[in-house]
């Protein structure tokens, strides 16, 4: 399951729309919206989607700092995600770590090794 994810900055005059659009078109059949900080990692929204993650899943972004603003979180969820047996993809910057390619590529970013050949 392609599982989206949408955040935008507490300020009144942004919303997620153009985000969900973008991610229901990439096939996401549930996005997970949120009004609140990327430097934060108090983000119901996130963890929610995080804890219903299951094996084969895949998290996908509108762009990568929509997950995180911080190199830290940012690297703490991409290796929860791994540790689930899912996936990430990033639609702006092109990241998927779906295949083979993907998952060596992002090996760098996670602290948890190269991914099995």
């Amino acid at each position: 399951m392609q599982l989206g994810y949408a955040r935008v900055s507490k300020a009144d005059d942004q919303d997620t729309a153009a985000q969900v659009s973008a991610l229901k078109a990439a096939g996401c059949t549930r996005v997970y919206e949120e009004k609140a900080s990327g430097g934060r990692w108090d983000r119901p929204q996130l963890h929610r989607m995080l804890d219903q993650l299951r094996e084969g899943d895949v998290i996908v972004v509108w762009k990568l700092d929509r997950l995180s603003r911080s190199l830290k979180d940012l690297l703490h969820i991409l290796e929860t995600i791994d540790a689930a047996a899912a996936n990430f993809r990033s639609l702006t910057e092109a990241i998927d770590t779906s295949g083979p390619a993907g998952r060596n590529s992002s090996a760098p970013w996670c602290a948890s090794g190269p991914a099995p050949g």
